[in-house]
């Protein structure tokens, strides 16, 4: 078995990795059992996993504003998506006999802890899954930033990027037949080309305090133990 290259991770993943493009459904359960079945192998090496999961799948902020719905009240409503899916994983990853906390950045005492730094790391060393949800609490911010600014608290060694796409390109790969990918790329090379990594949010607050991001397609199943393992899986982006 190989060792973890990591002690601590916080792994993001868009909500529409849960969904099954061929059946519409924005939770798909054989999917939240194949995320968890990825998780538990790297807790399996001993790494400390932290998790931040979008809502896409079910709402968008900003697309709220097409609707007519104002930016935050948009906002709240895509933050109270993020938990369903926290919550969906949450059951996924209980169901394969792993420990797990949910932590909320807004108060839901009925189903889910406050986020509060100590207690976070304190389950992280007991070897508890750490879900993150509802992302920082606050409208005009994406799970992204809300990733970043998690990893940074929780001092975690890397924030791995779950994605539908194997890394990050010179240019959109579905539009762009010879766009090229990055195996390695720096934070301002990535700044100065404007390649979409994250938001600017995100990406300025993992440049500052010096924390890597990997982009890698966490569908491809092995992936996330590949990554875990320090194997040239996705685009690592470092200072």
């Amino acid at each position: 078995m190989k060792k973890a290259k990591y002690r601590r991770i916080l792994l993001k993943l868009s909500g529409e990795v849960l969904r099954d493009n061929a059946t519409g459904e924005c939770l798909a359960d054989s999917v939240l059992a194949d995320m968890a079945k990825q998780i538990k192998a790297i807790r399996q090496l001993g790494v400390q996993v932290g998790v931040v999961i979008g809502g896409g799948n079910i709402f968008r902020g900003l697309k709220g504003q097409d609707r007519g719905f104002g930016r935050a009240h948009g906002d709240n409503m895509g933050m109270l998506a993020t938990m369903i899916n926290s919550l969906a994983l949450q059951s996924a990853l209980e169901a394969k006999g792993q420990s797990t906390r949910l932590q909320s950045a807004i108060k839901m005492e009925q189903i889910a802890e406050p986020f509060i730094r100590r207690r976070a790391v304190r389950h992280l060393e007991k070897g508890r899954i750490v879900i993150f949800g509802a992302g920082t609490g606050n409208p005009y911010f994406t799970t992204d930033t809300a990733a970043s600014l998690r990893a940074i608290e929780i001092e975690a060694d890397v924030i791995l990027k779950g994605t539908r796409v194997d890394g990050i390109y010179t240019a959109d790969p579905e539009k762009d037949k010879k766009a090229k990918k990055y195996d390695r790329i720096t934070f301002d090379e990535a700044y100065d080309k404007g390649l979409s990594v994250m938001d600017l949010t995100a990406f300025t607050l993992c440049r500052e305090n010096n924390l890597p991001i990997i982009v890698f397609d966490m569908n491809k199943r092995g992936n996330l133990r590949k990554v875990v393992a320090g194997e040239k899986v996705g685009t690592l982006v470092e200072v």
